[in-house]
């Protein structure tokens, strides 16, 4: 399922309503924020167009991230701009993949970003390959009239 959403907050919010963290028995059930302690039912995977097209045959998703790294890189809707900024800064639209936490089948970390990230921001990390059966959703990520990627919340 794939939605042109002019708000992607309207987006998430209709997404959140369903499954989540207490509804399945895989890895992430249960995941919490390390910074406030509240359930993560639904976090953010960001990815170009192109790139999902060719992901969409296999049933996981492995980024360069995950063998440069060793994880693939998630978000919140509050901070997913600050990665779509630094990493997709020649992309000028975005998917935003929404994964239901309850369906993944390895661990997240909540740890630093880089130096630049406001202090005691924490970035969601999978430590494995994304199970495409996690993907809740799909929601275009366009840069704002500013030229930049904005926040889910901001209206």
């Amino acid at each position: 399922m794939q939605h042109n959403y002019t708000n992607p907050l309207r987006a998430w919010r209709s997404g959140s309503q369903s499954g989540g963290a207490g509804s399945g028995g895989g890895y992430g059930a249960g995941v919490t924020s390390s910074t406030d302690g509240a359930a993560v039912e639904r976090l953010i995977h960001l990815i170009s167009r192109a790139d999902w097209r060719a992901a969409r045959g296999d049933s996981h998703l492995r980024p360069p991230s995950l063998d440069n790294v060793g994880f693939v890189h998630l978000s919140t809707p509050h901070q997913v701009h600050l990665p779509a900024n630094r990493f997709y800064a020649d992309e000028q639209e975005l998917l935003a993949l929404v994964i239901d936490t309850a369906s993944l089948d390895a661990e997240i970390r909540w740890e630093p970003g880089v130096d630049d990230d406001p202090d005691a921001m924490l970035f969601p990390h999978l430590y494995g390959p994304l199970p495409l059966a996690a993907v809740a959703d799909v929601i275009t990520y366009p840069r704002g009239g500013d030229g930049a990627f904005g926040p889910f919340d901001r209206p």
